[in-house]
């Protein structure tokens, strides 16, 4: 036991913890915490806005593999972080929201910044902990931690500010690591068994294959079984994207060829998926799921396994662990692999649906003219993307149709708000990827809608020196939703048109560097100049109006109206 104050107790833990960088908006609630993170070796990050402090510490989670961290004034300060928080649980990113509290002599008493800040967490984390003690600080800190990991998810620390202050006998604990195995011995052996006799296997590659670091064992399995592999909604990056296996993503935009591929499977293998509802729905006018295939569901979240999907057997396990048990098993049974049998058919199935894929795929691409058509801007944005790079995604029409060309070779490289689907994530998510790897290129795609909601974090880049490239399709419309009102509505537009500014010129009174598109064989130019610059660079691309297929369909219907005042604004 050590004498120390608690904030001393409390950046010592984050120190036990690794923890390098912390982002956030410095507040009087903690800072003679903060007044010690310089000197314990911690870089404060300070951004514009708390919802990019959220999203910086989740991009930096899910590049690391390690807890991003975030911090704010308390009440309205804290507030911030939801969106930011809400994203990085359905990303099941290790992130610690540390949330400073009104102090003790006054909780409950309406006083200034004052609000109740663990119930509006408590659904969108894995833990929460509230100090009411000085002396428990440093063992609460370290909980957080360790089962953000654990847990992979959010945690919460919640701080009266008042307790940061005082003396106390403090023993920083050790950080935590909980080993994972493979799953239950029955639910292995079964799995084996029905690979090994499955005739059109299929490997759908999630997310938990990124998180374990399995792409290796991942790749083994499938060359073992000759299984082709789709990778998972918004999880290109979980298989590489050239193995003559990989058939590309599924979901919205997806790939045809993983869609039909995976239509004719016997067994599907989810590795590492909760085989989410968004991410299996019917594209490109194909209901693609198979309905007769057997499903071999693997999840680290026992409460994951068979919830969206009917499984026949599910494995409670870590997705690298599970795929090198399972292939151990294929390997040493006194079986034949069936899938052997068909091999050469089915790798020319596989060649044939990717060829004609790609054939298609060139074919939507090809538009030329100004303003661009945005399948020419997104294709010509896929031939100059950097190998190394990492990219984020916004939601919205474009950044979504994004999926269908996101290739990558290595994991850690593409990052979405996932299920959660929030605008203004994609900008603030690729600085905080960036701080966690700045030997990598980090390139944002936002939509101009998005870009209102987060181009203030150009200040963070400058102010910070931290060298995102920004891509900002910019068409004056909030696409996804104008769509709606295109087939729905009668073309009548509220709310879903823009008038811009230029905000490549915008980047430049901030200090970054901007560069605005107009004509397609600029994009590569740009895109390249940008990451190799050094600089935070915001790249405008001037893009036609034109909108992929809609993705939020449910509850829409022709409208009918009751009151005569109002019967003219319906669609015959």
């Amino acid at each position: 036991m050590t004498r120390m104050t608690p904030s001393e107790a409390f950046v010592e833990t984050l120190v036990a913890h690794n923890v390098k960088h912390i982002f956030g908006i410095v507040g009087s609630a903690y800072m003679d915490a903060l007044d010690l993170f310089e000197p314990a070796g911690i870089r404060f990050i300070s951004v514009a806005h708390e919802q990019g402090a959220g999203h910086m510490a989740d991009g930096y989670s899910r590049v690391s593999n390690q807890p991003g961290v975030c911090i704010a004034q308390n009440g309205p300060g804290i507030t911030n972080f939801v969106t930011a928080v809400a994203a990085a649980y359905w990303a099941h990113s290790p992130v610690v929201v540390i949330t400073p509290e009104t102090g003790t002599s006054t909780i409950g008493l309406g006083g200034f910044q004052e609000t109740e800040q663990l119930p509006i967490f408590s659904k969108i984390t894995k833990y929460q902990a509230h100090v009411s003690r000085q002396d428990r600080l440093a063992e609460l800190t370290s909980r957080c931690f360790d089962l953000a990991l654990t847990e992979r998810g959010p945690t919460q620390l919640n701080i009266p500010r008042d307790l940061f202050y005082g003396d106390v006998d403090v023993e920083i604990p050790k950080p935590n690591r909980v080993e994972r195995s493979g799953g239950g011995p029955k639910s292995l052996d079964e799995a084996a068994q029905m690979l090994a006799q499955a005739k059109f296997p299929v490997i759908v590659a999630g997310g938990g294959i990124i998180m374990s670091d399995g792409q290796d064992e991942a790749v083994a399995l499938a060359e073992y079984l000759s299984a082709p592999v789709v990778a998972s909604y918004l999880h290109n990056d979980s298989f590489p994207a050239s193995h003559p296996l990989m058939c590309g993503p599924l979901g919205y935009q997806g790939s045809k060829a993983a869609m039909k591929i995976i239509a004719q499977a016997d067994v599907v293998l989810a590795l590492g998926t909760r085989l989410g509802p968004f991410g299996t729905l019917p594209q490109h006018d194909l209901d693609y799921w198979p309905k007769n295939a057997k499903i071999i569901q693997v999840d680290s979240d026992h409460r994951m396994l068979g919830l969206v999907k009917q499984i026949s057997v599910g494995v409670c396990g870590d997705a690298r662990a599970a795929a090198v048990e399972i292939l151990n098993r294929l390997q040493t049974m006194n079986e034949t692999i069936a899938a052997r049998g068909n091999k050469d058919a089915r790798m020319a199935e596989i060649t044939k649906q990717k060829s004609a894929w790609e054939t298609e795929l060139d074919a939507w691409s090809l538009k030329d003219g100004a303003p661009i058509a945005p399948r020419r801007a997104l294709r010509e944005l896929e031939k100059a993307m950097p190998k190394t790079a990492m990219v984020t995604t916004d939601i919205g029409n474009i950044c979504s149709v994004a999926n269908s060309y996101l290739r990558f070779e290595t994991p850690r490289s593409f990052f979405a708000a996932m299920s959660f689907g929030n605008c203004g994530y994609a900008f603030p998510t690729a600085i905080g990827a960036k701080v966690a790897a700045p030997d990598r290129p980090a390139v944002a795609y936002v939509g101009d809608g998005a870009w209102g909601m987060s181009l203030q974090e150009t200040l963070t880049c400058v102010r910070e020196n931290i060298p995102v490239t920004a891509v900002v399709f910019n068409n004056g419309q909030w696409g996804a939703e104008k769509k709606n009102q295109i087939d729905f509505y009668a073309d009548r537009y509220v709310g879903t048109n823009l008038e811009n500014p230029s905000f490549a010129g915008i980047a430049r009174s901030m200090g970054a560097d901007g560069i605005k598109v107009e004509h397609p064989d600029q994009i590569g130019d740009a895109l390249r100049e940008a990451t190799a610059s050094n600089r935070p660079t915001i790249v405008e691309i001037m893009v036609t109006q034109e909108l992929g297929d809609p993705f939020r369909r449910d509850a829409l219907k022709k409208p009918r109206r009751m009151l005569d005042k109002y019967k003219g604004y319906t669609v015959a």
